[in-house]
Formats: structure tokens, sequence, C-alpha cells
């Protein structure tokens, strides 16, 4: 059974947080060049902490030994961007939505138009969403897709948005019912092997780390 860890909360400096889409160019004879896409794009993140306090020191070491050495799965996100851009306060979403009640960043999969255009239902109306802006589509706790936002949109009166997505959506395993989040979107990821880096000193604690998106169905 997956168990699904949190990131803990402290001080962010870094963080690269990106697509890597298989891809295989060749470069042949009379200027010809081929190339290939294949498999499935994944997400990839790089974190660097701030200087941590010996409690969040603590903290990101039990994490890491539980993510890192444990192999357990956490949820990963671009802490540099956890909510649409224009509705970003510096604190969690809320609001009520269109159709009554509390908002807080969770909307439904509404209709999958195809596997790079999809609407969603149950936003506030007039919420605003950018390119560049993420989106989670969850079927399960473990089970999530995350993906970039490719054009401006704004919820209708009734709380709907359709905009596009990028890369496409897995549709044999995403299929409606499923929630859709835009507060700390995220992707289930591992630490890779080898890359934490905690050093400890009156001048440097700064710990780092990479991880890698893990699939579960």
């Amino acid at each position: 059974m997956v168990t699904l860890i949190s990131f803990p909360t402290t001080k962010n400096v870094e963080c690269d947080f990106r697509v890597v889409r298989p891809r295989d160019t060749n470069r042949m004879e009379g200027r010809k060049t081929e190339s290939q896409t294949f498999g499935t794009p994944y997400w990839t993140a790089s974190y660097r902490l701030g200087a941590l306090s010996n409690v969040e020191q603590g903290l990101l070491r039990a994490f890491m030994m539980q993510a890192g050495d444990d192999g357990e799965v956490f949820a990963a996100y671009d802490a540099m961007r956890p909510r649409p851009v224009l509705m970003d306060t510096g604190k969690p979403l809320s609001g009520t939505k269109a159709g009554g009640g509390a908002f807080n960043g969770d909307a439904v999969l509404q209709t999958i138009i195809n596997a790079l255009l999809i609407t969603v239902s149950g936003l506030p109306a007039g919420f605003q969403l950018s390119p560049g802006d993420y989106v989670e589509i969850r079927k399960s706790p473990t089970v999530r897709s995350l993906h970039l936002i490719t054009a401006a949109a704004t919820a209708n009166p009734s709380g709907n948005c359709t905009f596009p997505i990028k890369y496409a959506l897995d549709l044999q395993t995403f299929t409606l019912p499923c929630t859709v989040h835009f507060e700390k979107p995220s992707c289930t990821m591992q630490i890779d092997p080898g890359s934490w880096q905690g050093p400890k000193s009156w001048a440097s604690r700064e710990p780092s780390f990479s991880a890698t998106e893990v699939f579960f169905s």
C-alpha cells in the first residue's frame, strides 16, 4: 500500500519544477533530422531550503528518512507558484463558489473535451487562470495528474471554466468523476537516491534534494 506524506512547511529559497518529455533525435546525412517523442511526460523537481532552525532541520530530516530512505512518495508542488498567479494573495485560496458553498481551491472535472482541453466546475464566478498556472486532476489520493494551463481563462457566472492544458491527460486512467485542485496542485514524487544534501553548521543550514514523479494506477 502506498503511503503519501506531506512536504513539511519550511523556508523555501529555490525550486526548479519542470517536465521531462522523452524524445529521441537523429541527425542523418543530407541535412535530414528525425525526431520521435515516446513514453509519458513526467515532472522533476529540485528544492533548496533556506537557513533552518534545529526544529525545522529535524522536520526535514524526518521527511527525508520517509521519502528518501524508505522510498515513500510525497505530494510535490512548485513552491514558487502554489496557486493561480492572479488569485494569489499570499494565503490559501478562499471565497465562495458561484453555486454556493465555501471555496478552498478544490473543484470538479466537469467535462473532458479532449486530452488537451477540459472544463472545470465549482469555481467562484470570475476566477482567473493564466498561462503557466498549474492544475491538478485527481482520481484518488495517489493517482494524480499535474498540468500547465496554456491560455488565459475566466470562470463564467455559473463557476464553469474551459481551458487548455499541457501535457495530454491520460484518458485511460483519468475518467469522470475526478476532482480538480488549484491550491498547491501537486503530483506524486520520490526523492532521487543520493540527492539529499543536509549540511549543518553555524554558517550553513540549507538542505537540498531532487525528486522525480512516480505513477500509480
